[in-house]
C-alpha cells in the first residue's frame, strides 16, 4: 500500500500494566508511595552531601550526581504513569512520547557512566590511595560527569533523530506504562532494520565501554582487597564498595537485556518487569542501598539532631 494512503497515528494509547479499575487504584497507590520514596530519598542524600563539608569529597561527588539522576529518571515516567493509572484516556501524543524516549535514554545512559565512574574512584581510593587526591581531583571529577552527560546526549539525540523517521499508521497501543524505544519500533509501519542496528551498536558499544571499566576496576580492587593481611581490614575496604556493586547489578542487567534482547523473543510481561526494575525501582533503592554503609547516615544523623536541638 502507498505510504501517502496509509494513516498517520498522531497520538499512542499506553495500556499500562492493567486494564482492571481496582487493581489501577492499587498501582497508582503503589507507584505514588514509590515515588515519594524516591524523591525524598535522593533529595535528602543531594542535601545531606553539600550541607557537611566532611562529605565533600570525590565518592559523594559522584553520589551526589547520581542522585539527581535518579531524580531525573524516575521523573520522566512515574507521573504520567500515575496520571494514565487514573485517566479514562491514557493517550499521549507521538511527539511526546518520542520525547519521552529521549529523556529516558539521556538519564538512563548517564547514570551507567557516573556508575562507572564511581568504580573508578573506588579503584583509585582502594588500589592506588597515595595518588587519590591526584586521580580524583575535582577538576577531574567534574570532567567525568560532564563528559557523562554529553555521552549520553550524544547517545539518546542519536536514537531519537532516526525515531523521528518512523511512520506510524496503526496499531497505536504501548502495551507498556512509558515510552521507550523497544515499543515504538514494533509499532513502526516503515522498516526500522535501520533504527535496530543503531540501537543495539549503540548500546553494546556504550553500556560495554562502562561495563568493562567498571569490570576491570573491580578485578583490580578484589584483587588488591583479598591481599589485605587483617580481617577487618578487608571487611572495611570491601564495605565501601558493596553497596555500589549491588546498584550495578541491579541496573546493568534488567537494562542491557531490555535494549539489546531480540524481538522475537519480547514478552509483554518481561519488558514492564525490567522496566519497573531499572527505571523505578533502581531510582528508589539507590538512595536507601548507598547510604547504609558510609558516612550519609552519620551525617543524617547530625542534622537531624541540630534540628531537634534547635526546636
Amino acid at each position: 500500500m502507498p505510504m501517502k494512503n496509509k494513516t498517520t497515528v498522531t497520538e499512542f494509547i499506553l495500556l499500562g500494566l492493567s486494564s482492571d479499575p481496582q487493581m489501577q487504584i492499587f498501582l497508582f497507590s503503589l507507584f505514588l508511595v514509590i515515588y515519594v520514596i524516591t524523591l525524598g530519598g535522593n533529595i535528602v542524600i543531594m542535601v545531606v552531601i553539600r550541607a557537611d563539608s566532611h562529605l565533600h569529597n570525590p565518592m559523594y561527588f559522584f553520589l551526589f550526581h547520581l542522585s539527581f539522576v535518579d531524580l531525573c529518571y524516575s521523573s520522566v515516567t512515574v507521573p504520567n504513569a500515575l496520571r494514565n493509572f487514573l485517566a479514562a484516556h491514557k493517550t499521549i501524543s507521538v511527539n511526546s512520547c518520542i520525547a519521552q524516549m529521549f529523556f529516558i535514554l539521556l538519564s538512563g545512559g548517564s547514570e551507567i557512566l557516573i556508575l562507572s565512574a564511581m568504580a573508578y574512584d573506588r579503584y583509585a581510593a582502594i588500589c592506588d590511595p597515595l595518588r587519590y587526591m591526584e586521580r580524583m581531583s575535582k577538576g577531574i571529577c567534574v570532567q567525568l560527569v560532564s563528559g557523562a552527560w554529553a555521552i549520553s546526549l550524544f547517545h539518546a539525540l542519536l536514537n531519537t533523530g532516526f525515531a523521528f523517521k518512523l511512520h506510524f499508521c496503526g496499531p497505536n497501543q504501548i502495551s507498556h506504562f512509558s515510552c521507550e524505544l523497544p515499543s515504538l519500533l514494533r509499532l513502526s509501519c516503515t522498516d526500522t532494520l535501520t533504527n535496530q542496528v543503531v540501537l543495539v551498536t549503540s548500546v553494546v558499544i556504550f553500556g560495554s565501554s562502562s561495563f568493562l571499566l567498571t569490570l576491570i576496576s573491580y578485578i583490580h580492587i578484589i584483587s588488591t582487597i583479598l591481599r589485605v593481611r587483617s580481617a577487618e581490614g578487608r571487611h572495611k575496604a570491601f564495605s565501601t564498595c558493596s553497596s555500589h556493586l549491588i546498584v550495578v547489578g541491579l541496573f546493568y542487567l534488567t537494562g542491557f537485556l531490555q535494549y539489546t534482547k531480540p524481538s522475537s523473543v519480547s514478552s509483554v510481561v518481561l519488558d514492564e518487569m525490567f522496566s519497573i526494575q531499572y527505571s523505578i525501582l533502581t531510582p528508589m533503592l539507590n538512595p536507601i542501598i548507598c547510604s547504609l554503609k558510609n558516612k550519609v547516615k552519620t551525617a543524617l544523623g547530625k542534622m537531624l539532631g541540630k534540628f531537634k536541638s534547635l526546636k
